[in-house]
């Protein structure tokens, strides 16, 4: 079967025009213990904060930046708050996948009367830098997308926020943009979601991999992958398949306590030297075994890195008509076995990597089998 590709769609009318992820915010159990991790394992420069010192009584929230990739880390100082409930149910995981975008008034009253649910009403914020204009709906579980509107602003994140001198040397691994965000949802409602992007966001449908294509002899998983008008902005959606045994996402969802986000993609464009800066750091990836290497350049073709050094690092090589592309997959880099990272280059490849998803699958099934969850 050709490998399937991902082509940027346009659409005719683009009533959500997108300039692709302004943050990722996380709820976490210990928001300055987390933004540690993110700067000293990750690289990522702390560049803004706000909690009781600048004012904000009831929690405390680290920004952490490396080049467009912003994340945001927030704990509550409120036992019955939201923020609360929603890490004691799901551990520390997304909570706003949140969009940039040029009006978050447009962006709100488009989505609802399509039929989002709405999570915050248009809300300009001010301070001395300018004026913010954010507004959200939700998406599958208690997941929310944010619309950020910021082009009159010029501080450090959001109003409310104080910038931050970093209180450490802090050197970056190379990790660029968000490539793509994944979530998980519960068995028949892939399609559900599937509809509300295109219904509601005005996204299109890439691609589709059955149980064909992501399964072993074990489990298997179903995907679709949504986008939206230039291609910024893609959300693949997994949903379980049936198998002999339980399913990564079955895994998933049963850590979680429902549907999230699985997966971050963050892209290098040296894939090499961030996955060995990640490792010297403490990072823990994936295992692939050596034989994978052995026909994978009669699969893919020529590639310009040594093979030696990728199957090294144990990175993965896939091609589409394209190019080709570069990935690993980290451990989960949580204690429940939910979110984890994938660090992608792309040296053409506009597809998700096909041609790995079994030997991907079965690395996982391995580690499940290790937490007894196989």
């Amino acid at each position: 079967m050709e490998t399937p590709t991902l082509e940027t769609v346009a659409t005719d009318v683009d009533f959500l025009p997108l300039n692709g992820t302004d943050h990722l915010e996380f709820y976490v159990g210990n928001a300055k213990q987390s933004a540690y991790y993110y700067q000293t394992a990750w690289g990522y420069k702390l560049v803004a904060y706000a909690g009781p010192e600048t004012g904000v009584r009831d929690r405390a929230s680290y920004v952490l930046q490396q080049d467009k990739i912003r994340l945001v880390l927030t704990t509550s100082m409120d036992p019955n708050s939201e923020v609360t409930k929603h890490q004691s149910q799901h551990g520390d995981g997304v909570k706003f996948l949140s969009l940039w975008v040029d009006d978050a008034t447009a962006s709100f009253n488009e989505t609802v009367k399509r039929g989002a649910r709405p999570y915050m009403e248009p809300t300009t914020m001010e301070d001395e830098f300018g004026t913010v204009v954010v507004s959200g709906i939700y998406t599958y579980g208690e997941t929310v997308h944010k619309f950020v509107e910021r082009k009159n602003y010029k501080g450090a994140f959001l109003p409310g926020y104080k910038a931050v001198p970093n209180a450490m040397d802090v050197t970056p691994v190379g990790l660029k943009y968000v490539d793509h965000c994944v979530g998980n949802v519960e068995l028949g409602k892939m399609d559900e979601w599937v509809e509300f992007y295109e219904n509601v966001m005005g996204f299109k449908l890439l691609l589709t991999f059955d149980d064909k294509d992501i399964s072993t002899e074990y489990s298997a998983l179903m995907s679709k992958v949504v986008s939206n008008g230039n291609g910024y902005v893609k959300f693949p959606i997994n949903e379980p398949a049936d198998g002999k045994k339980k399913s990564q996402i079955e895994e998933y969802l049963d850590f979680y306590r429902g549907p999230g986000v699985q997966h971050i993609a963050v892209e290098t464009d040296d894939i090499l030297e961030t996955v060995a800066d990640l490792r010297r750091r403490g990072v823990e990836f994936l295992y692939v075994p050596e034989t994978y290497y052995d026909d994978v350049l009669d699969r893919v073709g020529h590639v310009e890195e040594d093979l030696e050094a990728l199957k090294k690092m144990n990175i993965l090589i896939d091609r589409d008509d394209s190019g080709y592309l570069l990935q690993i997959f980290t451990k989960p880099v949580e204690d429940r076995p939910t979110l984890f990272y994938e660090i992608i280059q792309r040296k053409g490849a506009k597809s998700f990597g096909k041609g790995n998803f079994k030997a991907l699958f079965e690395s996982i099934e391995r580690e499940q089998a290790s937490r007894g969850n196989l």
